[in-house]
């Protein structure tokens, strides 16, 4: 086995801070529950697609810059991306050849899980839960994983990222 050249880091960081960027991004009051887990989407994309090059070291460091955005007790995301994405390594193989509309069922209780364990935590807190919006997020993502694949496996493909 040879050793190939790693190229394209800047892609998966870049990718990593649009999800962000639109995780702040401002909605109207009615749209902000439906708000889709961009990071989440984003990490469970590139550990599927280069499961040798991110993983769960990578996922606790988006969950920590996503509970800094969000404002929320350090380390909540991060345990939540983490679990997420140990998931997603060992079930990589799996994924990758599942339809596009399969990936978006697995997608649908990945970000779920994400969502439970930081209702988990926030439980620990006492912060009482949202309401059934809280779910919200999670079938908005797995309706837009489809689109959000197809365009990083483009952007992928494009800058060779290895």
């Amino acid at each position: 086995m040879r050793n190939e050249p790693r190229h394209g880091a800047w892609v998966i960081a870049m990718s990593v801070a649009i999800a962000l960027m639109l995780t702040m991004l401002p909605l109207p009051e009615w749209a902000e529950h439906a708000r889709p887990e961009w990071v989440t989407l984003v990490v469970i994309y590139w550990v599927m697609a280069l499961p040798q090059r991110i993983g769960v070291g990578v996922a606790w460091l988006c969950g920590l810059l996503l509970d800094v955005v969000r404002g929320a007790v350090l380390g909540q995301h991060a345990l939540a991306l983490t679990v997420v994405a140990f998931i997603t390594l060992k079930l990589h193989l799996r994924l990758r050849v599942y339809p596009l509309w399969q990936q978006g069922a697995v997608v649908l209780m990945l970000v779920a899980l994400e969502q439970m364990l930081v209702l988990w935590v926030k439980g620990f807190l006492g912060l009482s839960p949202e309401g059934w919006y809280y779910w919200l997020p999670a079938l908005v993502s797995a309706l837009l994983w489809p689109w959000l694949y197809l365009i990083l496996r483009d952007l992928r493909r494009h800058f060779r990222v290895k």
